[in-house]
């Protein structure tokens, strides 16, 4: 042991220490407030984009997305595996170009929380770590373990210096103002014991000793060592407090929604949740939210993890994978971050005071010794509307919303209320039929990369993880005399697997498939098979679905045929084929005579498919139609789109959600019954204006002349806005003196750049039922309610309309709360 290296680490703690609580001499410090930049306590509202989950070309209109939605900071993982793809060698280009992404938001002004981990979990392969990691001797993951240490601090050491020498840190006028060590560790410590928390010290001490000038966190970790940050992950963090007084109130993920599996329903989480979740968390207290994912983006190549985590990642994200608007989630949090920011100089001030305003109603309210008083109304009932009293004034709180009152007088926002837009999405074939090629991956021959082992090799260990198939083959003799040759029963294959799906062939016939699931990856085939006399070949295709990302001891995790593989009901009765002779392949056949026109394979197992095609015109974002494959692969220009799995058909309970009540990724959910995910993302700046590659791999047998290119855009937007509902605008014009009476909300529509509004849908000013899609007319209809839209916005990219009675008609019934709901067709 080094006694003067662990007197330094000491020093270096106790001198950050000092400098980070309280405002100290660090351009970026905290209390137990807020974070501090600059000498001035900020509200910070910041949203997740991964940057290899999209491509370079992407991300300036995400980041300033992301902006435009009222966001401060974005905030992203390194990962690992992606940057030190094998030991000591670095790779920093294309969509790993860290250095390039943190430029780009801080040439758009905002900061960046930056997560180095280096584990990251992210529903990523193998949680981010490098597999050649799993092969250090001696290694033990995430626990006080010489090897994993040092790789760890090699790793973590490489990424700060790379910042320090681009001068990205914020205490070097950069936007970095926050790093994270380690990723959601304590609930792990608890399973390493004294290892685990002397694990958690050593990783605090060895990041605050980078000396990087800004604060390190780490999330889900309550005995996070000072001057480290914990802070909280999950739907809801309002219940969270830090473990030192002194510590602000932190929530590093915001749950926008939840990551697709191959084989479970698509979940969403409402609007109006999602909001509610973030304001009961400010008016606990807190000061930093992140969501995760702002942008959630796709998983290109062979990085979802999991296993059986979809090739989609768009969480239900405020920007869909394809970084398009989702309305009204993106447009609803923009309004709730405004009302927020009208709140920052109470909100920072001091510690609320809660009022207690009945059964499940309660008043927080902020102060300031400058005189600013912002309140936050909440009505935690699910079912009922209620009427409170605060401040000599009556306001009505919908079921399970908070309304937020800048001034402790005005409501701004509730969060159940929507002013902002939604929007129908569609996807419009962009192509025709393409002309195929193609090729049969033999199972009986093995030219490239074979060879022969006694027993079952692992196949993590063979592959190294770079394919997800491996082939296990081997011969069986069949006497002549055996009963199933005479009439009797078939003997039975049982095949034994660590996961994650298996093909079956015999004598090159597929026999037989069998897939596990996110919850029960390992698999185990047993089939009556039938074996001709004499020498048979039995060819298993192992396939892995990305490697798991979450638990303890990664090093330790397996894929592939370990079985036992036994052959039950020859005359020898029960024969174990476990210890013969195998053949091993990683590829397969290395034929390539292509077939074209009527004599392309269709429906056949192991086939590969090529096409090329030319480039659609427009910007819209671009996506195959792959619902009429099975399961494969797919690349374009040499570029991997990802898995794909149509075939693998989503269960779980798509029933209709209410935004009332406790959120958890069960609770709302679609696509019960069809693919997890049909469309996989093309992104534009792979493509060629002439001559693109298109090439994928079927490993079930499907038709590739469904396959077709289709472009996402807007299909219709909608308004649904009440007569008075909380108006942001209205009270931000009254403040700065431009108007000195309340003005109705009004309804803003607008489509997507180079649309314009052909149509109006529907219209109804009144009681109208339903949603954006489903309108229907109520009891209660102004006769005129299409007029002001025809009027004002056909032609236009964009309108907006006041929601008066005097535009449509008047008022279709006096002493009723009415709304209006419109939907306009883009095109």
């Amino acid at each position: 042991m080094n006694l003067k290296g662990v007197m330094c680490n000491v020093v270096v703690v106790v001198v950050l220490l000092s400098s980070l609580v309280g405002y100290g001499t660090a351009s970026v410090s905290y209390d137990h407030k807020a974070i501090v930049v600059n000498g001035q306590r900020r509200i910070l509202i910041s949203g997740s984009i991964h940057y290899p989950r999209s491509t370079p070309e992407m991300w300036p209109d995400l980041i300033q997305k992301a902006k435009d939605g009222g966001l401060d900071v974005i905030q992203t993982y390194v990962f690992w595996n992606g940057h030190e793809p094998q030991p000591g060698q670095y790779y920093f280009e294309d969509r790993y170009d860290l250095v390039k992404f943190v430029k780009l938001v801080k040439q758009a002004g905002l900061y960046v929380h930056l997560r180095i981990g280096p584990y990251a979990c992210a529903e990523w392969n193998f949680g981010g770590f490098p597999v050649w990691l799993k092969y250090v001797p001696g290694i033990s993951f995430r626990t006080d373990n010489g090897p994993f240490k040092s790789a760890m601090q090699k790793f973590t050491t490489k990424i700060v210096n790379m910042m320090k020498a681009e001068r990205l840190y914020e205490s070097q006028g950069g936007p970095i103002i926050m790093s994270q060590i380690e990723n959601e560790y304590g609930p792990l410590e608890n399973e390493f014991g004294a290892a685990g928390k002397a694990y958690t010290k050593w990783a605090a001490e060895m990041a605050v000793g980078l000396g990087t000038g800004v604060p390190w966190v780490m999330c889900k970790q309550d005995d996070a060592p000072d001057p480290v940050i914990n802070a909280c992950n999950g739907f809801y963090c309002d219940y969270f407090s830090p473990n030192k007084a002194y510590k602000p109130k932190m929530w590093t993920e915001a749950w926008t929604g939840w990551f697709t599996n191959f084989g479970g329903a698509v979940p969403y989480r409402p609007a109006e949740d999602l909001a509610f979740s973030i304001a009961r968390f400010i008016q606990k207290g807190g000061s930093f939210v992140n969501y995760y994912m702002y942008h959630g983006g796709t998983n290109f190549g062979r990085t979802a993890g999991g296993p059986f985590i979809a090739t989609s990642y768009d969480y239900d994200a405020p920007l869909d994978e394809y970084g398009l608007l989702r309305q009204p989630k993106w447009g609803h949090l923009k309004d709730l971050h405004r009302a927020i920011k009208l709140c920052e100089t109470a909100l920072v001030s001091g510690d609320p005071t809660r009022i207690v305003l009945g059964s499940y109603h309660e008043a927080n309210v902020f102060k300031s010794k400058s005189g600013a008083c912002a309140a936050f109304l909440a009505n935690y009932d699910r079912n009922s509307f209620a009427k409170v009293a605060f401040n000599n004034m009556h306001y009505n709180l919908p079921p399970w919303s908070i309304s937020i009152l800048p001034d402790c007088k005005n409501t701004v926002y509730n969060t159940a209320r929507m002013g902002a837009q939604s929007a129908q999405m569609k996807m419009t074939p962009v192509s025709r039929t393409f002309s195929w090629q193609s090729y049969n991956d033999e199972t009986t021959s093995y030219e490239d990369k074979t060879f022969t082992a006694v027993g079952l090799l692992e196949q993590l260990n063979t592959t190294r993880d770079v394919s997800d198939y491996l082939w296990y083959n081997t011969d069986v003799k069949i006497n002549s005399n055996e009963g199933h040759l005479r009439g009797g029963k078939w003997p039975v294959l049982t095949v034994f697997s660590a996961g994650h799906a298996l093909h079956v062939f015999i004598n090159g016939q597929l026999t037989g498939s069998v897939y596990g699931n996110i919850d029960s990856p390992k698999v185990t085939f047993s089939r009556s098979v039938y074996l001709r006399a004499g020498l048979n070949k039995i060819s298993v295709l192992s396939i892995a679905v990305g490697l798991p990302n979450v638990g303890p001891h990664f090093e330790r995790w397996n894929a592939g045929v370990l079985g036992p593989v036994t052959l039950n009901g020859l005359n020898e009765g029960r024969r174990d084929l476990t210890w013969q002779k195998c053949l091993h392949s990683l590829t397969g056949s290395s034929t390539t005579e292509w077939s074209e026109g009527s004599v392309v394979a269709q429906k056949q197992p192991l086939t590969w498919y090529k096409t090329t095609f030319n480039s659609p015109s427009g910007n819209q974002p671009l996506a195959l139609d792959m619902n009429s494959m099975g399961k494969g692969q797919v690349w374009i220009n040499g570029q991997s789109i990802g898995r794909y799995w149509p075939a693998y058909k989503a269960s779980g309970t798509c029933s209709q959600c209410s935004y009332t009540g406790w959120f958890n990724e069960k609770k709302c959910q679609s696509n019960c019954g069809e693919a997890s995910q049909r469309w996989y993302h093309v992104p534009r700046s792979w493509l060629k204006p002439t001559g693109n590659l298109m090439v994928l791999f079927e490993e079930l047998g499907g038709n590739p002349y469904g396959i077709t290119l289709v472009k996402r855009e807007v299909a219709s937007v909608c308004a649904d806005i009440y007569e008075w509902q909380p108006n942001l605008m209205n009270y931000e014009m009254q403040h700065s003196g431009k108007v000195n009476k309340p003005l109705p909300p009004k309804a803003h529509l607008s489509c997507a750049s180079g649309q314009k509004i052909s149509s109006v849908k529907f219209a109804s000013f009144g009681t109208p039922l339903g949603s954006c899609g489903s309108f229907q007319e109520g009891s209660c209809h102004a006769h005129k309610s299409y007029d002001a839209f025809e009027r004002y916005c056909i032609g236009q990219n964009a309108c907006s309309v006041t929601v008066a009675p005097e535009l449509f008609g008047g008022d279709p019934c006096p002493n009723v709360m009415k709304k209006l709901s419109v939907e306009v067709i883009c095109s």
